[in-house]
C-alpha cells in the first residue's frame, strides 16, 4: 500500500549518513540525558520540545534539508511534523533512531553533557540561544586567573563562579581588613585577619561547589607572573598597583591571554579588555607608571563601595564572553563609569605600534607606587 501523501518521508541509518556527507543537517531531537550514550558524528543536538521553534537559532533556515534522528524512530517523527509546521519541508525520519545506527556501526561520539544539577543550577543561562548546552560546558571547562580578592575581584569572581565558570585561581597577598567589607563582598567580618585568597575560596565554594577554586596567597610579580597566568583561558586584573599591572599584561602578551582590566577611584571606574592582535595591550593606554601624587591610595582618597562592584560585575561580563566568544569585547575601547550622575563613556583606544608592552622594542617597567586601582 502506497503511504499517505502527507506522511512523513522515513530513511534508513545507512541513507542518512549519507546524505549527511551530501551537506543535509542531522539533528538528534533526544533529551540530554541521552546523548551521554553517543551521538551520531555532526550531528546537531536539540531536545524535541525546542523544534517547535524552528531550528533557526541553530543558522538551519527552512530551506535546508534535514534528518531528525532519536533513540528507536518514533520522536523523530513527531520531530517531522514539528518542522513541518514551522516551515521546513525537505524534512525526513530516520527509522530505527540511534539505536540501529549504533548496531550498523556508522559513526557516533561520546559527547560531554550536563548532569541534573548542572541543568538546575544554570537553568536560566541554558536557555539562551547563545549559550545552551555547548556555551555552559565551554565555562565549566574554563580557567580564569583573578587577580586580586578585593573591590574588583570580589564581585567578579562570586559571577563568574555563579556562571559555572570551572576553575578559578585567586592570587592575593592581603589579609582580610574590616575596612575592607563595605566593597569586598566574598569576605566577612568572622574572617578579618584571614588571608583573603582562602576566604575567598570557602565563600565561592559555598556558592558552587561545582567549581575548583585555587587560592595563591601570594603577590603577583615579574617573578611568578608568566606561572600564575599558565594554562589560563582569560586573565581578570583586580589588583591594586601598577607594578603588578604591568608583570600582568607583559605576561598575558608573551602567553597571548586576553586580559580584562578594571580601575577605580572615588566614584569612577573604567574597563577594558586587551587582546594580543585584535587590538592594543594595558601599556598602549598607561605606557608608564603615573608619580604618586597623580595616583594616591584608598585610604587618601576614599571610595564609594559600590563602584567596584560596577566595574567588577563589567570584568565579569567581559570575561564570559570571551569564554563563549559572545558578542564583541571591549577591546580598543575603554567604558568610563561614573556613578555621580550614572554616566558611562566610551573611549577609543588604539594600540601603539611604538608600545613599550607589545610593541617591537618591549622593555619592562620598575617598581611603582602602590595606587587605588583594585578598591
Amino acid at each position: 500500500m502506497a503511504a499517505a501523501p502527507d506522511a512523513p518521508e522515513e530513511v534508513s541509518p545507512a541513507q542518512a549518513h549519507a546524505r549527511l556527507a551530501a551537506g543535509a543537517v542531522l539533528v538528534d531531537v533526544r533529551e540530554p540525558g541521552e546523548w551521554a550514550l553517543g551521538t551520531p558524528i555532526g550531528a546537531l543536538r536539540v531536545p524535541l520540545a525546542r523544534l517547535v521553534e524552528g531550528l533557526a537559532d541553530e543558522g538551519v533556515e527552512p530551506g535546508t534539508a534535514v534528518l531528525a534522528i532519536c533513540g528507536g524512530g518514533s520522536r523523530s517523527l513527531r520531530a517531522v511534523e514539528a518542522l513541518r509546521a514551522r516551515g521546513y519541508g525537505r524534512v525526513a525520519s530516520v527509522t530505527g533512531g540511534f539505536t540501529r545506527w549504533k548496531r550498523e556501526g556508522l559513526p557516533f561520539e561520546i559527547v560531554s553533557t550536563l548532569d541534573a544539577d548542572a541543568r538546575e543550577r544554570y537553568a536560566r543561562q541554558l536557555v539562551l540561544p547563545e549559550v545552551g548546552e555547548a556555551g555552559q560546558l565551554k565555562l565549566t571547562a574554563a580557567r580564569v586567573l583573578v587577580v586580586g580578592a578585593g573591590g574588583l575581584g570580589s564581585p567578579a569572581a562570586y559571577y563568574l563562579a555563579a556562571a559555572g565558570v570551572g576553575r578559578l585561581r585567586i592570587v592575593d597577598p592581603d589579609r582580610v581588613d574590616r575596612s575592607n567589607l563595605h566593597r569586598q563582598i566574598l569576605h566577612a567580618d568572622a574572617r578579618v585577619g584571614d588571608p583573603k585568597a582562602t576566604s575567598a575560596q570557602a565563600t565561592l565554594a559555598a556558592l558552587n561547589p561545582r567549581v575548583a577554586v585555587e587560592a595563591i596567597d601570594a603577590r603577583l610579580d615579574d617573578g611568578n607572573a608568566a606561572a600564575l597566568v599558565a594554562g589560563c583561558d582569560v586573565v581578570l586584573d583586580g589588583s591594586d598597583n601598577f607594578a603588578a599591572r604591568y608583570a600582568l599584561n607583559a605576561a598575558c602578551v608573551a602567553a597571548r591571554i586576553p586580559l580584562v582590566y578594571g580601575a577605580v577611584h572615588r566614584y569612577e571606574g573604567q574597563v577594558s579588555v586587551f587582546v594580543l592582535g585584535a587590538g592594543p595591550c594595558y601599556r598602549c593606554l598607561f605606557p608608564e607608571p603615573p608619580p604618586p601624587e597623580a595616583a594616591p591610595n584608598c585610604a587618601e582618597a576614599g571610595v564609594l563601595g559600590v563602584v567596584p562592584g560596577l566595574v567588577g560585575i563589567m570584568q565579569a561580563s567581559e570575561t564570559i564572553k570571551l569564554i563563549l566568544g559572545l558578542g564583541e569585547p571591549l577591546s580598543g575601547r575603554v567604558a568610563h563609569i561614573d556613578a555621580r550622575p550614572m554616566r558611562v563613556r566610551e573611549l577609543t583606544l588604539r594600540r601603539d605600534p611604538d608600545c613599550p608592552g607589545c610593541g617591537p622594542n618591549r622593555r619592562a617597567v620598575g617598581a611603582a607606587a602602590r595606587v587605588c586601582l583594585g578598591a
